[in-house]
């Protein structure tokens, strides 16, 4: 699966515009996209570094048009945290030299918002 077809839409409402301070991000996902997808496709589309994504299947609701009566479909949200402090990483390299890794990442998705 690609990543345009795992991320569908984002999710704007009150509770999710005010988890973005704490870097938590609200998708609306393909159904069968696993967390390590869908963790792959917010690093790829949007250039950050994913540390947890939390999934939730919604299940629709039975709606009525008078005598008719039908369900809505379910639907599948994820909740993206993102790494917001990001600082270079060093390790001991080959012969006890200390390493340091830098990768430009974003500390915030700036699409979300439509920004």
């Amino acid at each position: 699966m690609r990543a345009e077809d795992i991320i569908i839409a984002p999710i704007i409402t009150e509770k999710s515009s005010g988890d973005i301070q704490d870097g938590k991000y609200t998708f609306e996902v393909n159904k069968k996209a696993t967390k390590i997808q869908i963790a792959n496709a917010v690093e790829k589309l949007f250039e950050v570094k994913v540390l947890k994504v939390n999934t939730i299947t919604v299940k629709g609701k039975e709606k009525r048009m008078g005598a008719h009566s039908g369900m809505t479909a379910d639907w599948k949200k994820a909740i993206v945290t993102i790494d917001t402090n990001l600082t270079d990483k060093t390790y001991l390299g080959k012969g006890g030299k200390e390493v340091k890794v830098s990768k430009k990442y974003k500390d915030s998705i700036d699409e979300f918002m439509g920004a």
